[in-house]
């Protein structure tokens, strides 16, 4: 039987993921694509060209997982792919301005994610 103090860590982690699960609901409703690309686009608008692996180990995603965001925020135009200028098997990404003016929309957000931010810290 698990006893009151071993559960009590486990009901805060339970409530920051609701949490976390609730403003990725909203954040897509709102902005029509998912919490991972858009930290996909905050990544690249900050770092410029980047490979789908450097890209994957910011996001802390596999690098399937990598790529599957990388191609849904390709088909909506928000990256373009870059071919490697001396190794043509190289892929890089960069940003579109469709993809900078949908960076541009969450800065809109910033005090609703503090709030967030703000809200898990108090768990």
């Amino acid at each position: 039987m698990i006893n009151q103090i071993t559960m009590e860590p486990l009901c805060r982690i339970r409530d920051i993921l609701r949490s976390i699960n609730d403003f990725e609901s909203q954040f897509h409703e709102k902005h029509g694509i998912s919490l991972n690309e858009g930290m996909l686009l905050c990544t690249i608008s900050k770092m410029g060209r980047c490979s789908s692996g450097r890209i994957a180990e910011v996001l802390g995603i596999t690098s399937s997982n990598a790529s599957k965001v990388i191609v849904s925020a390709e088909k909506k135009g928000f990256i373009e792919r870059i071919v490697g200028k001396e190794d043509r098997r190289q892929m890089h990404f960069i940003m579109t301005d469709k993809g900078h003016k949908k960076v541009e929309s969450f800065k809109s957000d910033s005090r609703e994610i503090l709030s967030v931010i703000e809200r898990i810290k108090e768990m």
